[in-house]
């Protein structure tokens, strides 16, 4: 199976580095987060520390975010944009649970630079069920694009369980990725291959259980029939 693990005219081909300054408030404010975010908990990181290390106004900061939450959804949009867009074609023969495999794994490579700050994230999350609760919200919101990228349908309320399901168990996974210093990862593959094959068992049990109210619909409808057509008879009878 498929798995993959202004300058001067002299210069002017000559790559160029961009200064944090240089970056946009939007970029300087989610790198700001989530490094104070490696060092101390979610709770502890207010606003004027965010600006403060970013080198921006509260009110620059402002224009940007709402929160240190809004903060921290757009580090997780920007990671969902960047998986996107390095969705591999040659895995497109792949079976869904390969892709899936593929999409979750190139996910981990992104976040790798932020490990601590995922590690002091999971820690806040367990502590605080306010937190948690919207942080499966935007986790739900993710990995329904995270399905679209596999080709997985992640549409409708089926989607939605599907999406549910794959932020339980990608959660999962990420507690073993932390702790999992070895190269090549190979504790995170194996979390990671469990997980899925969990989650093909019970998106085969959902299929069936989505079946039975399709089902009950048509018996009901069959049911109905008759007594319509009884009534459509008395009524012509009586005209």
């Amino acid at each position: 199976m498929a798995r993959k693990a202004s300058r001067s005219k002299a210069r002017a081909s000559a790559p160029r580095t961009i200064s944090a300054t240089e970056k946009p408030a939007r970029e300087r404010a989610i790198d700001a987060f989530m490094a104070l975010l490696a060092e101390k908990s979610f709770e502890e990181i207010g606003v004027s520390e965010v600006a403060e290390t970013a080198g921006l106004s509260l009110a620059e900061l402002r224009t940007e975010f709402a929160s240190t939450l809004s903060i921290l959804a757009a580090h997780i949009k920007e990671t969902d944009r960047k998986v996107l867009a390095g969705v591999d074609p040659d895995m497109e023969e792949e079976s869904p649970r390969e892709r899936l495999f593929d999409v979750l794994m190139r996910r981990l490579e992104l976040l790798a630079p932020q490990r601590e700050a995922v590690r002091s994230l999971m820690r806040s999350v367990s502590r605080n069920p306010g937190l948690a609760l919207a942080l499966n919200g935007l986790g739900v919101r993710s990995q329904q694009w995270m399905l679209a990228a596999a080709g997985i349908n992640s549409s409708g309320p089926k989607g939605m369980i599907r999406a549910q399901g794959l932020a339980v168990m990608f959660a999962n996974v990420l507690r073993t990725w932390v702790e999992d210093d070895d190269e090549g990862l190979p504790r995170t593959l194996a979390a990671l291959d469990r997980e899925l094959a969990r989650g093909q068992r019970m998106a085969g049990l959902l299929d069936g259980l989505c079946a039975i109210p399709e089902r009950a619909c048509q018996v009901v409808g069959e049911m109905r029939r008759p007594r319509r057509n009884r009534r459509e008879r008395d009524e012509a009878a009586a005209a």
